[in-house]
């Protein structure tokens, strides 16, 4: 009997190797982890910074690509070039999912505390406003400088940024833990098996076949038809802030 082939999900910038994060959204049955980071201490398949992976991925050579709080890491000008390559990689019914700290969510705890309120404990211990802005402190100070954030996000600019990337949809939300959270989508991608695939997963409701359960970002700056938001998101909690 011929072992079906299991699709491939690039993991960009995923630090040190846990499937712990990653198994909620691509079971290793079905998916085999390509991971990525710049950092080669933490023993990826690639070395590299994947705001340009020319040399090392080829064209549409991935079925879904996973970034979890890297976007961050780079610097502002690159943020675009990034979610390019990304679209690059995909296979044309491909998809990305895009996971990054909410700058606007971060602001408003700020006009309510000081930097160095600590707004949650995570396994790598308290998280401070300042991490959140400006990279974990703890791990810059032990010398991963790449640790540090170097730009920021809003719904609307991660949306504009994807759409202007070459994705013809992204659909983005307010999670619970001052984080984002992107479905990014191509032309191909098959949206109803989308929602069957996340239908019990903390991201479910960014593959709601319900037109309706979403809105056009007026401030997404001329992408308004591509870039979706979550209508009421979910009450915010203490949460984890990982790769």
């Amino acid at each position: 009997m011929e072992q079906t082939r299991r699709k491939r999900v690039l993991n960009a910038g995923s630090g040190p190797a846990s499937r712990e994060r990653l198994r909620e959204f691509f079971p290793s049955i079905e998916f085999l982890e390509v991971r990525m980071d710049i950092d080669p201490a933490t023993r990826p398949d690639l070395v590299g910074s994947f705001a340009d992976m020319r040399e090392l991925v080829a064209d549409a050579s991935f079925e879904a690509v996973w970034s979890s709080h890297s976007l961050e890491h780079l610097h502002a000008h690159e943020a675009l070039p990034a979610l390019a390559e990304f679209r690059r990689v995909l296979r044309a019914d491909g998809f990305a999912v895009v996971t990054c700290p909410d700058v606007a969510a971060v602001a408003k705890l700020l006009t309510e505390h000081d930097l160095d309120h600590v707004a949650y404990t995570s396994p790598a211990g308290p998280i401070r406003i300042h991490d959140m802005l400006y990279g974990h402190g703890p791990s810059v100070e032990a010398g991963r400088a790449h640790m540090a954030h170097k730009t920021g996000f809003t719904a609307a600019r991660l949306g504009r940024l994807a759409t202007q990337a070459g994705f013809a949809e992204a659909r983005v939300y307010e999670g619970g833990q001052y984080d984002l959270w992107a479905a990014l989508l191509t032309p191909e991608t098959d949206r109803r098996e989308l929602a069957r695939r996340f239908a019990k997963t903390r991201i479910a409701g960014l593959f709601d076949l319900d037109e309706g359960e979403f809105e056009d970002d007026e401030r997404a700056g001329g992408w308004q038809s591509h870039v979706r938001r979550r209508v009421n998101p979910a009450p915010r909690s203490a949460g984890t802030m990982a790769r």
